[in-house]
């Protein structure tokens, strides 16, 4: 929106058209959402016979060096109402650190001057002071401050934080712009709430999601032809009375900053309140007009002279005072008496408030002491097998004490506010009006977030089809708040004071991405180094997976100033923040490998590992298997005169799947212990440390899909119960690999395989299958062999080990303010042979035995005393997890059982069968 200042007439407009984009609806806050089963009405509704622009012929003129007449009202009636004297209160002197130096430099005694409270601001001095302010409008209404939050400043970082970041309202790829006027044309045009002028198109933007007052609004746009009735100055005069003057959002930017120039120009963005009047008969004809708002039409004084019926109108509305701070505010009851005729009484303001957390129950120090302890009492007693009666007293005593501190008037959060009327204007404004504008903020941070993410699509050399996901990944931590362009209290104050009655992260993409980059990497050192044993592979893949750096490829894309995180001390420190940035990186491959697929994702990350254009091409373009090398066709015709390669072909008839390179299922079957020959060229243990990435990734990958209500913690307990010795080596075995296995035993006999082997066998049979075939027969593999387990898994919460869950359960018996009992392990008992021992092994809970369990080792002897505990020692906590799952899943856990049973008793007639 190209703008230029005309010296003569104030603005003039130029003769190329200016785009307008309009959303929401007057007075219903439904409006903004067109759900599917709507869609035709709402499109019958969006096209009138005709619109018409009204007052446009009174106040503006079709000539541009003519379009100043209301304005020149405007401000001459503005002039008066200025005269009239205001309140100075001077702002804080606030301490930041003023230098551009790292917010921690390389050693780890440095920090950011943000991370400490008590260095640079002291908060309940602050508080004081705002509470002392000699005009504030009533004690118990807040108000807003430039450059601050209801506890102290804004932003404390240092001077070279200040110049980056979406949380500073620095959007990377954008430019100041020069003022000018809008031109408008003789068009049509369409009322919803407010038109939106845009400098720049609003090209590839995604619906803007909002969740407000339990409502989820959906925010569209339509482009629109500008309409007639309004000067840029005048929209920009609306803004800052509405934003400015009414809601108090002083630190809300638009105007584009440069980080390194400083320089401020037109905001990127104009709004115009828009009302729509139905004509009478034809409903879907609409007739539009502007209202513009001065001190001498616009507003009026409150007295007892006003009509009872005037008074009924102006509940709901906002009333505005120039001499006081929290200077507007909602009008819920206005009582009026006049006890005595002769002298004026103004009525009096009823107002129903809500004070800020910080300042009420919630935000107490000693509050949330008294509210932390309690809560760990409470689960304490309700994992205790007995409750003494001394505890119950201490559990009763906080709980009073704790509604104590919330019954106190100077704690409650809902407040009622009597104000007198005398020295307020009617602004004419109600609260919907507020709180449709308190929409902006959230709308334009979208605009400008997604425009500055197409900055970023040419970083990458990718452009997302899905903007939302490209969005997703850069959500960083649990609790981001709704992004106002200006701090949230000063939003959340104004809300309350002059609006109605008052969740998404990149953990699940960062822990798609973290196999994703895990498993390119052991492909790519897999089949570039064909001659590195396993613990040399590992070392490399884990110097280029580490997060310091992953951090370094963040800092090539810049990600740092595209992150979302809330602004706080939370990532002050510069080792936070590359952990951060590494976290977001992993999220990125993700959403590359979610939305353009392993090739897309492959190609992104050799990009950003090289750049010189050689390496790069080592790196992408690896060389086949040696195996496939020697015979790069097939091998089969080998199968005829090796009897290994012929026992091999029963396996491949037993999975449905022929090998066209066979010589690799005979590379995955050979262990460890069989020297070098030229069948295999080597063992399987290569193979092993590429089959666990590989499992890792399409695990992963079927649990972000199938799974998209759970968290990252969630989707890890799964995938372990997945990938892990106990649950392969089940697999191995049932599938008959160990009948398979080539072993140095010259007899020929059947080996007993420990559950490490099977485990490490079916890694590198999934490995020489990626290998020889594709991903998708891994993905085919794992579907039918895997995948169907998980439900059985869940059933029996077999996510963790017994081990493992034993000590979860003897840690909710912890009494308070003692250190835990943990299970302590002892071995009783060791026979047999040194080649085939026999350990039992006794586990102890508090000076007494509660299990015992034997084994060929002594691990699996403690895994079996573990379990036998968990089975005999009454836990609380396990046995209401049993009766929860008992009552939800009763029906899928018969049928689990039934087809156990059936299992083993096929099995029984089988060995029967054979004898």
């Amino acid at each position: 929106m190209d703008s230029r200042r005309s010296p003569e007439r104030g603005y003039r407009h130029d003769d190329h058209r200016r785009k307008c984009f309009g959303y929401g609806g007057h007075g219903d806050r439904h409006k903004m959402e067109f759900p599917g089963e709507r869609k035709d009405q709402e499109e019958d509704l969006l096209k009138p016979a005709w619109i018409r622009c009204t007052h446009a012929e009174n106040y503006y003129s079709n000539d541009p060096m003519d379009q100043v007449v209301l304005l020149s009202f405007f401000f001459h009636k503005a002039n008066i109402y200025k005269l009239s004297p205001s309140p100075h209160w001077p702002p804080p002197h606030v301490q930041t650190d003023s230098s551009d130096s790292d917010c921690e430099s390389e050693g780890e005694g440095t920090t950011c001057s943000s991370s400490s409270d008590s260095e640079v601001f002291d908060v309940i001095a602050e508080i004081k002071r705002k509470k002392a302010h000699p005009d504030r409008l009533h004690e118990e209404l807040w108000y807003n401050d430039p450059g601050e939050m209801n506890d102290g400043p804004l932003c404390k970082c240092s001077a070279k934080a200040r110049r980056t970041g979406i949380r500073h309202s620095i959007y990377p790829g954008e430019e100041t712009d020069r003022p000018t006027v809008i031109e408008y044309d003789d068009h049509e045009y369409l009322f919803e709430g407010f038109s939106l002028f845009s400098h720049t198109p609003l090209t590839n933007i995604p619906l803007c999601r909002v969740i407000r007052f339990n409502i989820d609004y959906t925010i569209h746009f339509i482009e629109e032809m500008a309409p007639e009735n309004y000067c840029v100055r005048g929209l920009e005069l609306f803004a800052s009375y509405l934003f400015r003057d009414i809601l108090e959002l002083y630190d809300w930017n638009l105007t584009g900053t440069i980080p390194k120039a400083r320089v401020s120009g037109c905001p990127r963005f104009h709004f115009m309140p828009r009302f729509v009047r139905f004509l009478p008969g034809r409903t879907r004809h609409r007739t539009f007009f502007f209202c513009h708002l001065s001190p001498s039409g616009g507003l009026y004084f409150l007295s007892c002279l006003t009509l009872p019926k005037t008074l009924k109108k102006l509940s709901s509305s906002n009333i505005h005072s120039k001499l006081l701070h929290s200077c507007s505010v909602r009008i819920d009851q206005l009582d009026r008496e006049q006890f005595n005729p002769d002298v004026i009484t103004f009525p009096i303001i009823v107002h129903f408030g809500i004070r800020p957390a910080q300042l009420s129950y919630a935000g107490d120090p000693q509050y949330q002491k008294l509210w932390k302890s309690y809560v760990k009492l409470r689960h304490l007693l309700a994992n205790s097998p007995k409750v003494r009666q001394i505890d119950k007293q201490k559990m009763t005593q906080r709980e009073e004490a704790l509604q104590k501190i919330r019954q106190k008037n100077t704690m409650r959060r809902e407040v009622t506010v009597e104000l007198s009327s005398q020295g307020f204007w009617k602004t004419g404004i109600r609260s919907d009006v507020c709180q449709h504008a308190m929409m902006l903020p959230v709308l334009t941070h979208h605009i400008r977030y997604h425009q500055c993410l197409m900055h970023l699509d040419k970083l990458i050399a990718y452009v997302f089809k899905e903007r939302c996901l490209l969005q997703l990944l850069l959500f960083w931590g649990r609790q981001i708040p709704l992004n106002f362009s200006c701090h949230k209290e000063s939003a959340k104050s104004s809300m309350w004071s002059c609006g109605g009655t008052l969740i998404n992260h990149n953990e699940r993409l960062e822990f798609l991405g973290d196999a994703v980059v895990e498993f390119l990497t052991s492909v790519h050192l897999y089949y570039l180094f064909p001659s590195l044993e396993e613990g040399g592979l590992a070392t490399y893949r884990t110097a280029i997976v580490q997060n310091q750096h992953l951090a370094m490829l963040a800092k090539k894309l810049e990600l740092d100033r595209f992150m979302l995180y809330a602004h706080g001390p939370d990532l002050c420190r510069e080792s936070d923040l590359r952990h951060a940035m590494a976290n977001c990186f992993e999220a990125l491959m993700g959403a590359v490998y979610l939305e353009g697929g392993l090739e897309e994702a492959r190609q992104l990350f050799g990009r950003l590992l090289f750049n010189s254009e050689d390496l790069r091409e080592v790196w992408l373009n690896y060389p086949p298997h040696p195996l496939q090398v020697q015979e790069p066709q097939t091998d089969r015709q080998l199968i005829e005169t090796s009897p290994v390669l012929q026992k091999l072909t029963q396996f491949e008839e037993s999975i449905g799947v022929l090998f066209t390179h066979v010589r690799l299922l005979a590379r995955a079957f050979t262990l460890r212990t069989v020297g070098f020959n030229h069948l295999t060229l080597g063992h399987n243990q290569r193979m092993e440390f590429l089959g666990d990435s590989i499992m890792q990734l399409v695990a992963t990958e079927y649990l972000f899909i199938h799974f998209p209500d759970h968290h990252e913690g969630h989707l890890t307990l799964l995938r372990s119960s997945l990938v892990n010795n106990r649950t392969q080596a089940k697999v191995a075995e049932e599938l008959g690999m160990q009948e398979f296995a080539i072993t140095n035993d010259k007899t020929k006999r059947p080996v007993a395989l420990r559950t490490k082997t099977l485990a490490d066998l079916l890694e590198s049979f999934i490995a020489a299958l990626y290998i020889d075939k594709d991903l998708e027969y891994v993905h085919t593999f794992m579907n039918v062999c895997f995948f169907p387990r998980l439900k059985e898994f869940i059933l029996n919460q077999d996510w963790n080990d017994p081990k493992s869950q034993l000590q979860q359960c003897c840690l909710t018996l912890r009494t308070e303010g003692k250190e835990p009992d943990i299970p302590l392990y002892k071995t009783l008992q060791t026979v047999g042979p040194s080649h085939a021992r026999i350990y039992t092994v006794a586990v102890y809970f508090k000076g007494e035995r509660i299990g015992c369990g034997k084994g060929p080792s002594i691990q699996q002897a403690e895994m079996g005393a573990a379990m036998d505990a968990l089975e005999k020692y009454n836990f609380p906590q396990m046995a209401h997890q049993k009766r929860f799952i008992e009552r939800k899943y009763r029906q899928e856990l018969k049928e689990m059982r039934r087809e156990r049973e059936r299992q083993e008793k096929e099995t029984e007639d089988s060995e029967e069968y054979r004898k």
